[in-house]
């Protein structure tokens, strides 16, 4: 009982500051990686070429394209799987890159 009541805080606020820096950097870092992903762009095909999505990593499609003979008007709902099918690979593509680009900070909210 006769050590003083605060025993090993004597270096609490040099911590503290250390911890604040550190924190802030982290938030400037994934702010720099948010907007590397919002400029990458990943693309998906299904049905071997027939539709094409360019997708960026923050997830906004930037352009769908849809080859000729994709388009069978008595077989609309197998373009619409095509179309579907695309976007999925797609976001599963910006995903990992996500996961890549992130990994680190993963943890932080993002």
């Amino acid at each position: 009982m006769g050590r003083g009541g605060f025993g090993g805080f004597g270096g609490g606020m040099g911590n503290m500051q250390q911890l604040m820096r550190q924190a802030q950097k982290m938030q400037q870092d994934m702010a720099r990686a948010k907007e590397e992903l919002a400029e990458t762009e990943v693309t998906a095909v299904s049905g071997g070429g027939m539709v094409e999505v360019v997708m960026t990593c923050d997830k906004k499609v930037r352009s769908v394209k849809i080859k000729p003979e994709a388009v069978d008007p008595d077989d609309v709902e197998m373009l619409e799987d095509l179309v579907v099918a695309a976007l999925n690979e797609a976001m599963k593509l910006a995903d990992a890159e996500t996961e890549k680009k992130m990994g680190p900070l993963g943890g932080l909210g993002v």
